[in-house]
C-alpha cells in the first residue's frame, strides 16, 4: 500500500458535488428530449415519455451513464449536445476554497465518478479542477457503476488505499451504500445537488449544506485525533 500521510483520503463524487447538477438536469431533462422530438418527429410529451422509459430501464447501470450509449439508443449526439452548453457546467459554491484548503493541509484527494471517460474529460477540461486531485477514476473503465460493490474492490485493487480511514462524500444514497457495504465508514452526501433544485434536509448520511462545511468535519477530527 502507498505511504500516504496519516490524514485520510478524501474521495470526491463529480456531478452533483463538486459540480452543480443542474447542467445535466438541463441536458437531460430539457435540451436532450426536444432534440429527440425533433429527430423522430414527435411532441415534446411523446419525447419526454419515450426518455423516461429509456431512464428508468437503465437507472443506476453503467449504460445510464453513458454518453455513446445514449447517442446510439436515442438517436442524438449527446457528447455533442453537452459540448454545445458547456457554458453552464459550474463547480459548487465552496468548492476552488474546499481544494485549495485540502491541498495546503496535505490531504490527498481523489475524484470516483459514475461519469463516462468522455464526459469526465470534458468536465475536467470546463472546470480546471484536475491538478487537484491525485487519482481520478470514471466508473466506464471500472467496469462497474459506483452503486455496486465491485466498483470499489476493484478501485481498491488499482489503487489500494486505507479504507476505514477516508472520506467519501457523494450526492446519491444508493452510490454511498454500495460503498458502506465495501467497509468505508466515513460517508456524506450534499444538501443541494442542484441548485434548482430544493435543499435536502434528511438522510441517512451527515449532510453537508456548503462544501467548505468538509473543513470543519476534517478539523473536529483532527482534534480527536490529538486527544484520544
Amino acid at each position: 500500500m502507498p505511504n500516504y500521510s496519516e490524514k485520510p483520503i478524501i474521495i470526491f463524487d463529480m456531478d452533483g458535488t463538486l459540480l452543480d447538477l443542474a447542467y445535466d438536469d438541463f441536458i437531460w431533462n430539457h435540451q436532450l428530449p426536444i432534440r429527440y422530438a425533433q429527430k423522430h418527429n414527435c411532441t415534446l410529451e411523446q419525447s419526454t415519455q419515450a426518455l423516461f422509459q429509456f431512464y428508468q430501464q437503465y437507472n443506476h447501470t453503467l449504460n445510464w451513464y453513458s454518453t455513446r450509449f445514449w447517442s446510439s439508443k436515442v438517436g442524438v449526439d449527446t457528447l455533442a449536445l453537452q459540448h454545445e452548453f458547456k457554458h453552464k457546467v459550474a463547480l459548487h459554491s465552496g468548492c476552488i476554497k474546499l481544494l485549495e484548503y485540502l491541498k495546503s493541509q496535505g490531504y490527498a484527494c481523489w475524484i470516483a465518478t459514475n461519469a463516462d471517460c468522455e464526459g469526465l474529460k470534458f468536465k475536467l477540461e470546463q472546470t480546471q479542477i484536475a491538478h487537484y486531485f491525485d487519482v481520478i477514476v470514471s466508473s466506464e473503465s471500472i467496469g462497474y457503476a459506483k452503486e455496486s460493490i465491485e466498483f470499489w474492490q476493484k478501485l481498491y485493487a488499482l489503487h489500494p488505499f486505507p479504507v476505514e480511514h477516508c472520506y467519501f462524500i457523494d450526492d446519491t444514497e444508493k452510490v454511498l451504500k454500495g460503498a458502506e457495504k465495501f467497509g468505508i465508514r466515513h460517508l456524506i452526501t450534499i444538501a443541494q445537488p442542484s441548485s434548482k433544485r430544493e435543499i435536502r434536509t434528511e438522510s441517512s448520511y451527515p449532510i453537508l449544506q456548503d462544501l467548505t462545511d468538509l473543513m470543519v468535519i476534517l478539523e473536529q477530527a483532527e482534534d480527536l485525533k490529538k486527544y484520544a
